[in-house]
């Protein structure tokens, strides 16, 4: 008999289970353990973070590829972390200094340090713990930080090496900078929203003469930093306008027109503002033509002393709406207009960044690009899907300088050092003599993370060789979104070919972003955030994770649905259920060996054949990251042809009297239950676990599925003919029950039916299978069809079948309920036409609403010739 309860219960396996394999140290690997290695390192996630459905998808993907690569016999590791995440870090800290009535500046730098440091230890591993309930395999006992001791040898010898070979220098470059963090951000820190604001037109007066340019801008107030007016060299309506001086209407100075490629000469007026302090392109313009680069606000976005005394100390907004005024005042406002236009945010504060022109610390991206892009060119490097290569290598082949400087305080401090005569020194050592102060600045966070795929196995430096970089680096594949394609994984391919001269990752598996079930972007604004924590409480972890991957397609974005977890909960409960009845009559058989072809029964056969064929499909899906077909595939076979058919094929000859049969049967079931399970396992981890446990009778610890072999094709399986049998036996068996159901016939019913075929057909070798199928008292094999009253006549695949209706059905109280529900959908399809023949309800209602009456038009008029050609079936039999 089976123990297993009537229904699955994740809540009384999923913790025991993982406690298990923890003790059992089945996620810990050594770089000496056998099997060819295998490793994946997870996108470290912020210590501000917790779980929410990104994340889960993204682990639950990168738990299948590592588990099946353990049971493949791989060598394999999944090392987890965390990244310090700098400004999400401080901005979370200051936040509650704030609430207590103090800031960092208050505290000072060591202090606000400690105090974040803190932080970190209480709440910086939430989310790995949270990873656990995911049921995620990874080994903790490897588990790396950004800001570990390791980590920070390693980022420091990457800075001093690159400033040595020429590629980190100082400048003053436009930067983003977010006046509510203080700080310069890299473009992954920078969100741009579409806005609806204002376009400002404006004219620029001539210096020497009437009249002037019309020019147009979005941030009137940068007028205030002008240094020229560009127009294209083409355009005629300027041509003679071209060197010509325009005076500033706010300031003491003139400024000239300059003809650039750059102009669109189709908008607006075909001359552009050039702010070459506050625009990145202005500043490639101001670049070409040697203008004048005017900053003109502070590190709080006020306007500085530059700008004349009337827009002095204003914030940037403010000073907006006063120049506006001003050029009306003037009588140069010629319009204000309403624009929708893409802006700037800071991703930690959503404030409106601010482009201007910072000393800041910068990477040279030229060279170390040049080799990133030629390493996915290639193959070195392979995209999943393969899709997303050429925006990839668009974004390498454009590349600019980055930004790694940022003025805040948690993070890795920049080592450079500044003498008492201005003198620069870069080094590895802390320079600690009298008048020499360290740069107040700390890296991008971006510096440090792109080192992780080489660091968290032990590199602090070229050369350095420790046996676990000889073991897993490169590491097999990266699991990530498509949209940190550019800032994340664009920098780990370029950092680790230039210091360990190899590429860092083979494959980059993008995934999409996780959606609402109608496509729209989960937000707490729109009220359709799903919580995966809350999916595992209720579900369980294994039901999350299937929901989760039957849309994952690789590359596209995967909707989500609450009901959908909920019918994966389902398909959990029906493995429960298939398995209890094997456990409860396998009578003490274990999987192994195949009995001999000559003593299988056809639906042996058939389930062995079609189980070769999920699996090879399975297999090839697990390899092309394609998870709905991993999903759909085991899927469909446990629920329609395991529990649906082979399962009621086996039982009469497993509750019969041959004991031969019977053992035949227990031991087919045994080894297609094994194989199912372990196929199922990295997608469904403790459900599998729990249930291969009772099976086989193993005793936990290392005695565990997850390292258990994968499943290996046999030889002989498949077998189409068999397959072929079986489905003519399927399709007899479904048009038996469809008989059922439209003549209302009880299931329990029993009743004969009479095939037509020979004697040595598919059906009459199978009588006694096709009758216990379908509920059937017998089944005859007749030489012809008769044509005589009260007989129905079954049409199925192989052929065709008859059913004395004597006794069966009461055909004429059955014509009468049909006449009924003909005259019924009649009329309802009557009042549909008469809505849709209304003009006024056509445009008037919603189109949804229209749309969804023309559908009930379609379907009713199927219902109707349905009845209509039952009626005249039964007709035939007065």
């Amino acid at each position: 008999m089976s123990d297993l309860t009537k229904a699955y219960d994740p809540a009384a396996v999923e913790a025991e289970l993982y406690d298990d394999w923890m003790r059992a140290g089945l996620f810990h690997a050594e770089p000496d353990d056998d099997g060819e290695p295998f490793s994946i390192v997870i996108p470290p996630p912020n210590v501000t973070g917790s779980l929410h459905v990104g994340h889960a998808l993204d682990n639950t993907i990168q738990d299948v590829i590592i588990r099946r690569e353990r049971m493949r016999g791989r060598n394999a590791v999944w090392v987890p972390g965390t990244d310090h995440a700098g400004i999400a870090t401080q901005n979370v800290v200051e936040r509650a200094l704030a609430a207590e009535g103090t800031d960092r500046h208050q505290l000072g730098r060591e202090a606000f340090l400690e105090r974040v440091w803190r932080f970190k230890e209480e709440s910086g591993g939430v989310i790995l713990q949270q990873l656990t309930k995911l049921g995620a395999s990874c080994d903790w006992d490897r588990e790396a930080f950004t800001f570990d001791a390791p980590r920070s040898r390693a980022v420091r010898e990457v800075f001093v090496s690159l400033y040595e070979q020429g590629l980190i220098y100082r400048g003053n470059r436009l930067i983003n900078w977010c006046p509510r963090c203080s700080t310069a951000l890299s473009e992954i820190e920078v969100d741009h929203e579409e806005v609806t604001g204002e376009l400002v037109r404006f004219t620029y007066p001539f210096a020497d003469r009437e009249g002037g340019i019309e020019v147009a801008t979005t941030r009137a107030e940068t007028m205030l930093g002008d240094s020229a007016i560009a127009v294209h060299p083409e355009d005629a309506r300027y041509r003679d306008h071209v060197g010509r001086r325009v005076r500033h209407p706010f300031q003491d100075r003139v400024f000239e027109v300059v003809a650039d490629p750059y102009v669109d000469p189709e908008f607006g007026s075909g001359a552009v503002k050039i702010t070459p302090a506050h625009d990145p392109n202005d500043h490639e313009i101001g670049l070409r033509h040697d203008l004048d680069v005017i900053d003109i606000m502070d590190d709080d976005a006020i306007l500085t002393d530059v700008v004349g005394e009337r827009f002095t100390g204003l914030d940037r907004f403010v000073a907006r709406r006063e120049v506006k005024a001003a050029l009306d005042e003037a009588g140069l406002l010629v319009a204000v207009e309403p624009h929708e236009h893409a802006v700037g945010h800071c991703s930690r504060c959503a404030t409106v960044v601010e482009p201007r022109l910072s000393l800041q610390w910068f990477v040279t991206m030229r060279p170390l690009a040049e080799r990133a892009a030629d390493a996915v060119r290639d193959g070195r490097v392979r995209f999943v899907p393969a899709s997303r290569t050429t925006s990839f290598l668009e974004w390498l082949d454009n590349l600019h300088d980055w930004c790694i400087s940022r003025q805040i305080w948690w993070g890795h401090r920049i080592p450079a050092w500044y003498g008492p005569d201005g003198e620069i020194r870069v080094s590895r050592e802390d320079v600690d003599e009298p008048g020499w102060e360290q740069d107040e600045d700390v890296l991008d966070t971006w510096f440090s993370s792109q080192l992780w795929p080489f660091t968290v196995f032990g590199w602090e430096h070229p050369g350095s060789d420790t046996p676990e970089l000889a073991a897993w680096y490169p590491t097999s594949t990266l699991v990530t979104g498509y949209d940190i394609n550019t800032f994340w994984v664009s920098r780990m391919l370029m950092i680790g070919l230039w210091f360990t001269d190899d590429v860092p990752f083979r494959v980059v598996h993008n995934h999409g972003l996780v959606r609402d079930a109608h496509g729209k972007k989960m937000s707490k604004s729109f009220g359709n955030v799903i919580d995966p924590l809350d999916l595992v409480a209720k579900y369980g972890a294994d039901a999350t994770r299937l929901a989760l991957l039957r849309s994952a397609a690789p590359g596209t974005d995967v909707p989500l649905a609450e009901e959908w977890v909920e019918g994966a909960r389902r398909f959990a409960n029906k493995l429960w259920n298939v398995a209890g009845f094997a456990l409860a009559n396998l009578a003490g058989v274990r999987p192994g060996p195949l009995p001999a072809r000559a003593e299988l029964a056809l639906e042996d056969r058939w389930i062995l054949s079609r189980l070769a064929a999920v699996h090879r499909d399975v297999e090839a899906a697990y390899q092309g990251y394609d998870w709905p077909v991993v999903t759909r595939g085991l899927y469909h076979f446990v629920w329609d042809e395991l529990a649906d058919w082979y399962l009621e094929a086996v039982k009469p000859r497993i509750y019969g009297d041959d004991d031969v049969a019977a053992d035949v049967a227990r031991r087919v079931l045994a080894v297609v239950l094994d194989d199912t399970l372990r196929l199922l396992h990295p997608v469904m981890p403790f459900v599998t676990e729990s249930l291969w446990r009772r099976l086989t009778g193993a005793g936990g610890g290392r005695e565990s599925l997850m390292v258990a072999a994968w499943p290996e094709p046999r030889e002989g399986d498949v077998d189409d003919l068999s397959e072929a049998a079986f489905a003519e036996l399927r399709s007899l068996v479904t048009e038996v029950n469809r008989f059922r159901s439209q003549n209302h016939v009880a299931p329990s019913k029993r009743f004969e039916i009479a095939v037509v075929g020979d004697e040595d057909g598919v059906v009459a070798r199978h009588t006694a299978l096709v009758a216990s199928l379908a509920t059937l008292s017998g089944v005859r094999v007749v030489d012809e069809a008769v044509e005589a009253p009260g007989v129905s006549t079954i049409v199925y695949a192989g052929g065709q079948a008859q059913v004395d209706l004597a006794g069966l059905i009461d055909v004429e109280a059955e014509l009468s309920r049909l006449d009924r529900e003909l005259t019924r959908a009649r009329d309802d399809l009557a009042k549909v036409e008469g809505k849709l023949a209304n003009d006024g309800f056509v445009t008037r209602a919603p189109a949804d609403v229209v749309e969804r009456e023309r559908t009930r038009r379609q379907e009713l008029g199927a219902v109707l010739s349905q009845l209509e050609e039952r009626i005249e079936a039964l007709r035939t039999l007065r």
